[in-house]
């Protein structure tokens, strides 16, 4: 490790792009720590820690939302909306056609950021409306004036950090999204640790043992599946051209275990976040049935058991959803035999879809079921326990590990390429 980091600081290029994504990234941590005016944040904050589903959208924000920041939303909008152009590219044509191509890419980039400020604004009014009408009295009455100006800084929020994760994605160190996650997580490790000191006592030292050997294998199972891939074989026919002989050859087409990433966990966030936000808006409604159903759909998704139960089954669900959405056999398919390749034993065209459909199916059945585990993996332990502090989140475990190994993978390749350039 030691002999790695001498060569980033030897190579001047590299050791500068690496303290640029320092600073963006202490600017993103710096714009964290700014809150709004007008909010109590001792209140807010004890929400967030009552609240494991409003808990989940905090790790995503990067602790933001729980100070209520100017970046409050995080990164959210956009990978709201990066999500919604890729759902569209598999119902329109025009779009699918365009995400084959570099230039259709930028425009959907370009569409996606566009798309991300309605969002924002949408997502923040939610939030705020949220926070008004909750018991905790954390936000006051809001005139319009007051309102407008909240919105628009928290959406400006957003788009400052869309920007800065777009400026790190352009270094070549790692995706800059992920990372702005991963700074977030990362931050949240010293009050934890205090957290924990404070409360230590003699008697929980068996079971801060338990927790850290479940930390251990949580993180080897998570580069594991992270990095587990099944290699099929492909072969390519040689082709005889004059009295030449051209082609041929064996090599592998990777399929990972995990395909999905952690996309499968916003989701799932998503769709359970959405009935209990909405019954907010009729708590107070003057029809009587209308409020008294709001607050059954609320404490329906604030039980405990319902919420792992509808968590893991939605992570599991999503994650075989998602994989279809960017694996694609039948396009693989024809590439291979239009390149003159293919999987020994099995034929060309329908039947080699359809080997690699069966494949997928099969190897994502251990990374949906990962997946579903590390998502309830926090609240298990929390029940089991009883120690919210000690509570091992298994999303940001995961979060962390991807970032890393994506990290490090970036930075090896850009280590490689300069070798070659010397030599």
């Amino acid at each position: 490790m030691w002999e790695k980091l001498l060569q980033i600081w030897r190579i001047k290029d590299l050791r500068n792009k690496v303290f640029f994504v320092l600073a963006m990234l202490m600017v993103f941590r710096i714009a964290a720590h700014i809150p709004i005016p007008g909010v109590n944040v001792a209140n807010l904050k004890q929400f967030f820690e009552s609240n494991q589903l409003f808990g989940l959208l905090n790790l995503f924000s990067g602790g933001g939302m729980q100070n209520f920041s100017i970046v409050m939303m995080g990164v959210a909008p956009y990978i709201t909306s990066s999500i919604i152009f890729q759902l569209l590219g598999m119902i329109i044509p025009k779009l699918e056609e365009m995400m084959k191509e570099e230039a259709g890419r930028t425009k959907i980039n370009f569409y996606t950021r566009i798309a991300t400020v309605p969002l924002a604004l949408l997502q923040a009014y939610g939030m705020i409306t949220l926070l008004r009408r909750s018991s905790g009295e954390i936000i006051g009455d809001l005139s319009f004036l007051n309102l407008s100006a909240m919105l628009l800084t928290i959406t400006a929020g957003t788009v400052f950090l869309m920007w800065l994760g777009e400026l790190i994605t352009e270094k070549k160190i790692g995706n800059g999204i992920s990372m702005l996650i991963f700074a977030g997580i990362v931050a949240r490790i010293p009050s934890a640790l205090q957290e924990l000191a404070v409360n230590f006592s003699r008697e929980q030292v068996i079971t801060m043992g338990v927790f850290a050997g479940i930390a251990i294998l949580t993180i080897v199972g998570v580069v594991v599946i992270t990095e587990g891939q099944r290699n099929i074989p492909v072969s390519y026919a040689k082709r005889v051209r004059g009295t030449k002989m051209y082609g041929g050859g064996t090599t592998h087409l990777p399929i990972r275990v995990n395909t999905a990433g952690v996309i499968p966990i916003i989701f799932a966030i998503s769709i359970i976040l959405f009935p209990p936000m909405i019954a907010q808006f009729f708590v107070r409604a003057s029809t009587p049935w209308i409020s008294s159903g709001a607050q059954h759909v609320i404490n329906f998704f604030q039980n405990q058991s319902v919420y792992a139960i509808l968590y893991f089954v939605l992570v599991f669900a999503f994650t075989y959803f998602y994989t279809a959405v960017i694996f694609h056999p039948r396009q693989i398919a024809e590439n291979l035999q239009k390149h003159g390749g293919f999987i020994p034993g099995i034929r060309p065209g329908a039947n080699t879809a359809e080997y690699l459909q069966y494949t997928i199916s099969k190897i994502t059945l251990t990374g949906a079921l990962f997946l579903a585990v590390i998502a309830v993996l926090p609240l298990l332990l929390q029940n089991s326990s009883g120690m919210s502090a000690m509570v091992i989140g298994g999303t940001s475990i995961l979060i962390v590990v991807s970032v890393v190994i994506d990290m490090m993978k970036q930075i090896n390749s850009q280590i490689t390429m300069r070798d070659y350039e010397v030599f």
